[in-house]
């Protein structure tokens, strides 16, 4: 597993503890090493963006590939490495350095003289840092795997994440699934001094609306989305291309830049209402792309399932690794080593479907008061009559409405459909905090410096929807595939616009990403600006109603899964049984959330 890990405290037989830190990557020939009296650390990539620099009684361990603001220091990155760029801007800059940094990056900074130490993720959180603080050791990683490796942290489960896994699909940052590891959030910074912990951000989202007309931000944008692509393009690069908005502007930008054609990629689904593989040519065709496709079939789930309980270093359950695996496969297969993604632009420019849906419900407070309270509230529950369409739609309306975002978005999501006790046994639930996972979703809702709701919904998703969900999904699955992954609408002057963008340019009415589409329009496919967002979904749950091997798995997943005594035995029997009627999709995602945990659980036990 790529990353890079340590610790700062003595310990024992250094270089044992680095083997035993790396597990299955101790002889790796990528593996780079260094340890001490007082501190250790490694660093691997496959890909080369992993580094490491001690000089001057300082030692530095960084993935990724940062890009420095500082000429200076830009120099030395391209002469010396980046790891070494870092040491010397720690010295002229300290903890003021990463804000002067842009790019894919997390690092180590280690002082062993001075007890001192600092743990530092990108703003997006494109890479991962997990740490651990035990006693007068810090121990760090890009895996969580390697933290709870090393003898004074353990691999000690926390009913807790096991409850956000349930409720997210994963395991959102800042927790992890071993009790006393934690994740470092997008932007943050933590400090070792003194003995103490300190965690803070170096960067938070700036949502100051800036004035400008609409033909300097379209320029302004073109620029920004030209340098942005030329700076993720390189040797044996190809691009996703699902048919979406995004994949279409990366694809379509890449061509421009590149003035020539490009190898894409796109995978189809032999199953109605999943297959977006018109739209992938659609864009194809426009582009006059070298295009690659590939269409899955449930046997590849099968085939899939164990890669991703081995790849993950923590439980998760995303589907759509699937097909992002298997279209990193190809290209890896097609002699591509890097691939660039679409992945941020709904997050940044305002185009997931609930950003417009919330509008509806947010006016209902534009009423006056009077009148909601005093005729719409009541006509709502009027007995017996609220029951009926359209009163019933009325009912259902206000009730949302005043449930209140965040949480508001939440009012589907499978563990509030049901009460808690016939989903948990009654000690799983005597175990956890069931109200900590919308509390995580408050306090980043609160966190962000907007007072606008929309606003607030997209930060929302860079933090839940997009580092703890999509990146971790095509990261680890193209890294599985042997591919390295760019994200050119996440590149940091990319959201720096779009962050200044005045909210009426990122949802204006019911239109998603309204300033996006129109300066595009003569970029995109007009039938790409206007298609429905359909996302990168798998028809698991029908296919798993249809091939033996792939029912098979998930029957003997859910079977030991059961054993573990976390959840009641007869909900997961009513859910395999609602599987096999109309709505296979819907309880199919329940179903490959926990069939996943279970494997993932299998999979790493030690």
């Amino acid at each position: 597993m790529d990353g890079i890990f340590g610790w700062l405290g003595a310990e024992g037989a250094h270089q044992d503890l680095i083997r035993q830190m790396a597990g299955g990557d101790a002889d790796a020939a990528e593996l780079r090493r260094h340890s001490s009296a007082a501190l250790g650390l490694a660093a691997r990539s496959r890909f080369g963006k992993a580094d490491i620099d001690v000089e001057d009684g300082r030692a530095v361990a960084l993935m990724g590939r940062p890009r420095f603001v500082d000429p200076e220091l830009a120099r030395v990155a391209r002469e010396a490495g980046p790891a070494a760029a870092i040491a010397q801007g720690w010295r002229s800059h300290g903890a003021g350095l990463p804000a002067r940094m842009q790019g894919n990056f997390a690092f180590a900074v280690l002082e062993p003289q001075q007890k001192k130490a600092w743990l530092v993720l990108d703003r997006m959180g494109a890479e991962r840092l997990g740490y651990a603080h035990r006693g007068d050791q810090l121990v760090f990683g890009s895996s969580v795997q390697h933290v709870a490796a090393h003898p004074a942290v353990g691999r000690n489960i926390e009913p807790q994440a096991i409850y956000d896994y349930l409720y997210f699909h994963n395991i959102p940052a800042p927790r992890s699934l071993y009790r006393g590891v934690h994740k470092l959030l997008p932007g943050q910074i933590v400090t070792l001094e003194n003995g103490r912990l300190d965690t803070r951000f170096y960067w938070q989202a700036d949502y100051t609306p800036h004035d400008a007309s609409f033909d300097v931000r379209r320029d302004t944008f073109r620029r920004v989305l030209d340098a942005a692509v030329r700076d993720a393009d390189g040797p044996a690069t190809a691009a996703f291309l699902s048919g979406g908005t995004d994949s279409s502007t990366v694809v379509g930008a890449l061509t421009a830049a590149r003035g020539g054609p490009v190898d894409t990629f796109s995978i189809g689904f032999d199953a109605e209402g999943f297959d977006e593989m018109a739209y992938a040519r659609c864009a194809a065709a426009r582009y006059d792309s070298r295009r690659h496709e590939y269409y899955l079939k449930p046997a590849d789930i099968v085939t899939a399932i164990p890669l991703i309980a081995r790849e993950y270093d923590e439980p998760f359950g995303n589907d759509s690794a699937v097909p992002t695996y298997f279209c990193a496969r190809a290209a890896r297969e097609a002699g591509f080593g890097r691939m660039l993604a679409g992945d941020g632009g709904d997050e940044i420019f305002g185009g997931n479907a609930r950003y417009a849906k919330q509008k509806l419900f947010e006016n209902y407070f534009r009423l006056p008061a009077p009148l909601r309270r005093g005729l719409i509230e009541p006509l709502a529950k009027l007995p017996g009559v609220s029951e009926r369409f359209p009163l019933s739609k009325l009912k259902s309306y206000v009730r949302q409405a005043n449930v209140g975002l965040p949480l508001r978005m939440e009012s589907y999501n499978f563990l509030h459909r049901t009460p808690l006790d016939q989903i948990f046994a009654a000690d799983f639930v005597a175990a956890v905090d069931p109200s900590a996972a919308d509390a995580a979703l408050t306090e980043v809702y609160t966190r962000t410096a907007s007072d606008h709701y929309i606003n607030r919904m997209m930060r929302l998703d860079l933090k839940f929807t997009l580092a703890d969900n999509d990146l971790r999904k095509v990261g680890t699955m193209t890294e599985a595939a042997g591919v390295e992954v760019g994200y050119p609408l996440l590149d940091d002057r990319m959201v720096a616009f779009a962050n200044h963008l005045p909210v009426d340019c990122k949802v204006r009415g019911q239109t998603l990403r309204w300033f996006f589409k129109e300066a595009l329009r003569d970029l995109l496919p007009e039938e790409i600006i206007n298609k429905r967002k359909h996302g990168f979904g798998l028809p698991f749950g029908v296919w798993s109603t249809q091939h033996a091997p792939l029912a098979e798995l998930v029957h003997d997943g859910l079977s030991d899964f059961k054993r573990r005594g976390w959840v009641q035995p007869s909900y997961l029997d009513h859910m395999l049984a609602m599987q096999r009627g109309p709505h296979a999709s819907y309880y199919g995602v329940m179903i490959w959330v926990r069939m996943m945990l279970e494997r993932w659980l299998q999979a790493n036990a030690h």
